[in-house]
């Protein structure tokens, strides 16, 4: 299958093939013909799977089909002199959790559409407002927004969402995992109730499942797993250790300087803090990264990690999608996750560019029913490591199984009166 397949038009067409796109991924294939066909949709893809093209050329396909210049009315003060010019309402909406994914959206929509006439903006806090109150002055028909920036803009009356046709919300397990349901929520009531919802997340949880419910209508669901589970050139190892000892256990294998430089995976934001202190009282440079820090927090920890500065970086799934980091030398999962893909992309970040990568899981007792379907994906099995001090008793033969604990000497019946009321006042009771 090929682009001109999707009846593309000629401007788009021209513009896929001076990105050199050849043959649609796997997510594009599955997705363009239903957004095409006008249907809400639930897609579930990873970060670089060519998502946003997945959903940018059909917009730009029905939006020019559909034509829609405007009309000519005045501008935004009535009361001044000013020359009449065409309004140009926001018809397609793409809501998405950061700066740096808004940017990277709102520029693939302007190499896409860049000879179809068709208008965008990005709109993002963090930097002044003007040159986007600017561009939506001058009427544009495409927003891609983060929430925050687009509800302070719409509280001036700078925005209006009510002639939305399409409206995507991307990533929306990081969303969530920042706290911006509320304003989600505030967002999808402004916008009108006959339109074309799109939904995009790398996971689909019960949280994310129950929101989608109440966006999409009769959606269909596309679903796109790894194509290829884990790169080659990573050795997978695992290391069987009770919860409490997670921590010791990590920073005894920082002990080995073969460990250049580390990204930890907690399942929680608490739990990767409560590490990064960990670290940082053992003296080993360490920052955290997840949806409670802001975002010039998140990018100067990058920042640190990237230069040396810091030699662990301790992050959430949520937070690391769409990290790359050159020679990244370890990736080590201090909480198993319970989503095998969640592994692969976990792993992913080490072993690229033809170099080699290690990654290491710490598994305890509850953790131990996600192993077999890790083990599944990947093909293979983890390698236990059994020489390390903080060793649980889960066999290594197989992880999902108790060692046999000794029983223990039965006790006598009788005991002294001493034995006994010497015990109850070591307890606190009277005599």
């Amino acid at each position: 299958m090929t682009f001109s397949d999707f009846g593309f038009s000629t401007e788009l067409l021209r513009a896929v093939r001076a990105k050199n796109y050849t043959v649609p991924t796997p997510i594009q294939e599955k997705a363009i013909p239903h957004v095409l066909s006008g249907k809400d949709l639930l897609g579930c893809a990873q970060t670089g799977t060519g998502k946003t093209a997945a959903f940018a050329l059909p917009i730009l396909q029905k939006l020019g089909q559909e034509g829609g210049q405007g009309q000519e009315q005045e501008g935004p003060h009535p009361g001044r002199k000013e020359k009449k010019r065409a309004f140009r309402p926001v018809r397609a909406l793409v809501l998405t959790p950061t700066r740096e994914l808004a940017t990277q959206i709102g520029e693939s929509f302007r190499e896409y559409g860049r000879h179809t006439g068709l208008r965008q903006t990005t709109v993002y806090g963090g930097v002044s407002q003007v040159p986007q109150e600017r561009a939506l002055r001058e009427g544009v028909d495409i927003v891609v927004a983060t929430p925050g920036r687009l509800l302070d803009l719409m509280s001036q009356g700078l925005i209006r969402l009510g002639a939305i046709e399409i409206f995507v919300l991307d990533e929306a397990d990081r969303m969530l995992d920042m706290g911006f349901i509320h304003d989600i929520r505030r967002l999808v009531d402004k916008l009108p109730p006959r339109r074309q919802s799109l939904f995009f997340s790398a996971t689909i949880p019960g949280d994310i499942r129950r929101l989608a419910d109440t966006i999409l209508r009769d959606p269909v669901r596309v679903t796109v797993s790894p194509q290829a589970p884990a790169p080659e050139a990573v050795e997978h190892y695992l290391y069987l250790v009770e919860k409490p000892d997670k921590a010791a256990l990590l920073q005894h294998l920082l002990a080995d300087p073969a460990l250049r430089n580390v990204l930890v995976f907690t399942r929680t934001r608490h739990g990767a803090d409560r590490v990064a202190r960990h670290l940082a009282r053992a003296r080993i440079p360490a920052e955290a990264i997840h949806g409670d820090k802001t975002q010039r927090a998140r990018e100067q920890a990058l920042s640190d990690f990237r230069r040396g500065k810091s030699r662990v970086l301790v992050a959430t799934d949520i937070a690391a999608r769409g990290l790359d980091i050159v020679g990244l030398s370890h990736v080590v999962n201090y909480d198993l996750p319970n989503e095998p893909e969640s592994y692969v992309h976990r792993t992913g970040r080490t072993g690229r560019a033809g170099l080699s990568g290690i990654a290491l899981s710490f598994c305890d007792i509850g953790e131990r029913p996600y192993l077999p379907a890790i083990e599944q994906l990947l093909r293979k099995h983890l390698k236990v490591v059994e020489d390390h001090p903080h060793r649980s008793g889960l066999r290594p033969g197989s992880p999902t199984d108790l060692e046999p604990r000794k029983p223990r000497a039965p006790r006598p019946f009788m005991i002294s009166v001493e034995e006994l009321f010497g015990g109850a006042r070591r307890e606190g009771f009277a005599g």
